[in-house]
């Protein structure tokens, strides 16, 4: 019995002895533990460093907010300042339906009743109620929908509508845009720029990819700036916090030489002729040859920056990425050459219809001809075989001395990309004896229209350009562009005279090739051209009634010439009438308004200049009371008393007299625009966002809206100009 109770308690001793010896190790193991923590704790806050990542900075970041300040890209405006493109931001909206989503106050941040959602989107977006409900409703789980096309390109003005509702989970996405307000206009010109994806900021930037939206990019382009502020965990900024600006530096704007109720008959005349008679292209351009500066310019087929439709066929700038041979408007600079050189003698005889040169037959247009004729009569008959005599008479080392004069085969650097140079084909003598009435000769349109330049400076080619000036985002001129002679002058006033006495006879009825384009009371001479069309393949030419360039060049007044027209018609597959009667459609009306324009300049540069005072934030008395005393009318389109909006900014020139529409904090109202300009209904565009279609040219005769109807952004209302 002694026995086992000592053998108990040794075992008893040593289980003590056991859980002794575990408590000490476990007490060992707790304290190196918290040696453990306290040492990092220590280390952390001695140092501020957990894997090489300072802390403090860390927290810092946690509650900071860095914001990318957006710059705007620049306007590009017209010669009168109406706006061609401009910046805008659209907007696609969507909405969150997953419940998991509470904001930090602990509200929800998803759809909360889509009913309700449902039937206040649907008085904004274009879309019913119903449909939008079955948006909200979609067959899977989904975190997020959106609206189809009905819920993108949404304009700020909608956004703010829809922020106005309050709606929970409703959200947008901001996406940066170019608005080009009138659709197809100078499309190729003017060019296009897109959002493109930056990777080193992480988000969309517009880009020029297209015309002077291409070409002065990096001038229209702004810099983004920057601001950096410290928040708490309620999201509200922290007092007395440091805070980090660089404001954003918007981009340059161009002020175009284009003008715009030119451009749009110019653009209408060209859709009118293309429906009718389907060409594969055209070119048309109006220059004040004076200055170079291009008044209105377009081609087809073309399409529409706003809504690109017809980009993917219409990519290439032709008027100065295709060349081309120009026909018998070349015939301007091979007599130049020839008069200018003593080597012109219009009273000499020569057998017109056929001569043989090299081995080579060269037809006049009428293969019969018109008998033994005087070389006077080549140009007005735009005889071919005419001006081989006089090519000829010339000699090939003359005529090429002249060819490179006019630089011909070489680059305007005309400010558009991708020109093209073209060529001259001059190693035999029948090579040389085509080129005198463009074959053989490759241009394009923008070189042809500097050589014509010569007609309205004595002899001396200027440089076509698009932009009349640069000035910064505060309206200062940076840069102002001046006229740029091109060479020395090519041929003499005496010169001149002699070619627009032969340009008036091609108007003539009896002789000439251009009496389709004669316009009663308006001073005009011009040059007509049908230039065969090279096979794709080689080995000669296409045949076909058809099958050619046809082309006019006109220029007024035949005194002191300043105006050129120049269109050009390629293949037009229905040609149901002559080609000269298609072109004179194009070319009389817009010749007839270059004329009236012309006019009102003159009568205006005797007229005052005034700037436009400040009329907005006041009552529509003191706003009338102002404009008045500085010499201009007023017009408000909308109730309320208080002028939130002016048609013309600030201190922007008017003429003396102009009208500026006024926009009131009430109801906007459609009003009634007969006898309006372009001008008014650009302002009034601008202030109410309504997309105008304007067609014909003068002033306002018929508008689709109703008077007193109220106006809504966005809405589309059809003008109809008449002279």
């Amino acid at each position: 019995m002694k026995k086992k109770n000592n053998s108990l308690k040794l075992q008893k001793s040593k289980a003590h002895g056991y859980r002794f010896t575990v408590g000490r190790i476990l007490q060992l193991a707790v304290a190196l533990v918290f040696l453990v923590f306290v040492g990092r704790f220590l280390y952390i806050g001695i140092s501020k460093t957990v894997q090489g990542q300072n802390l403090s900075t860390r927290t810092k970041q946690l509650y900071m907010r860095n914001q990318v300040l957006k710059a705007n890209r620049g306007t590009i405006y017209d010669r009168n300042g109406l706006v061609i493109a401009e910046d805008s931001h659209l907007y696609t909206i969507y909405a969150i339906l997953d419940k998991s989503s509470i904001n930090y106050k602990n509200k929800p941040e998803y759809v909360v009743n889509k009913q309700k959602t449902a039937k206040q989107l649907a008085k904004v977006l274009p879309i019913s109620e119903k449909k939008i409900l079955q948006y909200l409703s979609p067959k899977s789980k989904a975190f997020q929908v959106q609206f189809g096309s009905a819920g993108s390109g949404l304009t700020k003005d909608q956004k703010e509508k829809i922020e106005a509702m309050k709606l929970p989970g409703i959200k947008f996405i901001e996406t940066p845009s170019r608005l080009y307000p009138n659709g197809v206009f100078a499309s190729h010109v003017v060019g296009l720029a897109q959002p493109e994806y930056n990777k080193k900021t992480n988000s969309q930037t517009i880009v020029g990819t297209m015309g002077l939206e291409a070409w002065f990019n990096k001038t229209l382009t702004g810099t983004d700036g920057y601001e950096i502020s410290s928040f708490d965990a309620s999201e509200n900024q922290t007092p007395n916090s440091t805070q980090t600006f660089k404001a954003a530096k918007n981009g340059n704007n161009l002020y175009l030489t284009l003008d715009s109720q030119l451009q749009s008959l110019l653009e209408e005349k060209l859709s009118e002729v293309q429906k009718a008679y389907d060409p594969v292209s055209m070119t048309a351009v109006v220059e004040d040859m004076k200055t170079g500066k291009v008044m209105a310019a377009s081609q087809r087929p073309t399409f529409n920056p706003q809504t690109k439709k017809g980009l993917t066929k219409s990519y290439r700038d032709i008027l100065v990425q295709d060349t081309y041979e120009p026909g018998s408007v070349f015939k301007i600079l091979t007599l130049a050459a020839a008069i200018n050189s003593g080597n012109y003698h219009p009273n000499q005889y020569y057998n017109s219809g056929s001569v043989n040169v090299g081995g080579s037959t060269i037809h006049d247009w009428l293969t019969s001809g018109w008998g033994s004729i005087p070389l006077s009569q080549a140009f007005p008959r735009s005889s071919n075989v005419g001006f081989v005599h006089i090519e000829q008479a010339m000699g090939a080392k003359t005529w090429r001395k002249y060819l490179n004069r006019f630089r011909i085969g070489k680059k305007t650097d005309v400010t558009l990309p991708g020109e093209q140079a073209g060529l001259i084909s001059f190693k035999g003598v029948t090579d040389q004896a085509v080129t005198s009435f463009g074959q053989g000769v490759n241009v394009n349109v923008m070189q042809i229209m500097q050589a014509f330049s010569s007609l309205g400076n004595n002899g001396q080619m200027v440089k076509p350009q698009f932009v009349d000036k640069i000035t910064d985002a505060n309206g200062k001129t940076i840069k102002s562009y001046q006229v740029k002679k091109v060479g020395k002058p090519v041929y003499s006033k005496a010169t001149r005279k002699l070619l627009i006495k032969n340009m008036k006879r091609v108007l003539n009825k009896q002789i000439g090739t251009g009496y389709a384009y004669k316009m009663s009371g308006i001073s005009l001479g011009v040059k007509t051209g049908t230039a065969q069309i090279a096979k794709p393949n080689g080995g000669g030419y296409l045949t076909g009634d058809s099958n050619y360039i046809f082309s006019v060049v006109g220029v007024t007044p035949t005194k002191n010439p300043r105006y050129c027209v120049y269109l050009t018609l390629k293949q037009p597959r229905k040609m149901t009438v002559s080609a000269e009667k298609i072109l004179a459609s194009i070319f009389k009306p817009v010749m007839r308004l270059v004329v009236i324009m012309s006019k009102s300049e003159s009568s205006a540069s005797s007229s005052s200049v005034v700037k436009t005072p400040s009329l907005t934030q006041t009552s529509y008395a003191k706003a009338k009371k102002k404009a008045t005393a500085a010499g201009l009318n007023v017009l408000k389109i909308s109730s309320g008393d208080k002028i939130v909006k002016q048609g013309v900014k600030k201190e922007q020139k008017v003429s003396s007299g102009s009208t500026i529409l006024l926009l009131g904090d009430g109801t906007a109202k459609c009003p009634n625009m007969k006898g309006w300009s372009l001008e008014e209904l650009n302002q009034f565009a601008n202030l109410t966002g309504v997309k105008l279609t304007i067609k014909g040219s003068g002033t306002v005769n018929k508008q689709s809206l109703k008077v007193g109807t109220k106006i809504k952004t966005g809405q589309k209302i059809s003008i109809n100009l008449k002279e």
